[in-house]
């Protein structure tokens, strides 16, 4: 597991907003708190380049309320060679 962000918001739609700490993750990336539960995965990453903001859909809506100021973890998923392109000139 690889540590996020803090989280700074969390809104009513089952969304929370995390700062980002570590490496910018992949949009669909499953995020995990600090005791290995599953709170979610990455919808959108957004803001400057020096400092992203991720976006989390949070899968249930009572652990949404407690997360704020939280630390999150992401473990990345390997694309076992789907969506992978190849180079057009060969």
């Amino acid at each position: 597991m690889e540590f996020l962000g803090i989280v700074g918001e969390a809104a009513d739609s089952g969304i929370a907003v995390v700062v980002l700490a570590g490496s910018i993750p992949d949009i669909g990336n499953h995020v995990f708190d600090s005791n290995k539960n599953k709170i979610g995965s990455i919808k959108r990453i957004f803001g400057p380049v020096s400092e992203p903001f991720v976006t989390v859909a949070v899968d249930d809506d009572a652990t949404l309320k407690g997360l704020k100021g939280k630390e999150l973890y992401v473990i990345r998923r390997t694309q076992n060679g789907k969506d992978k392109r190849r180079n057009r000139r060969d």
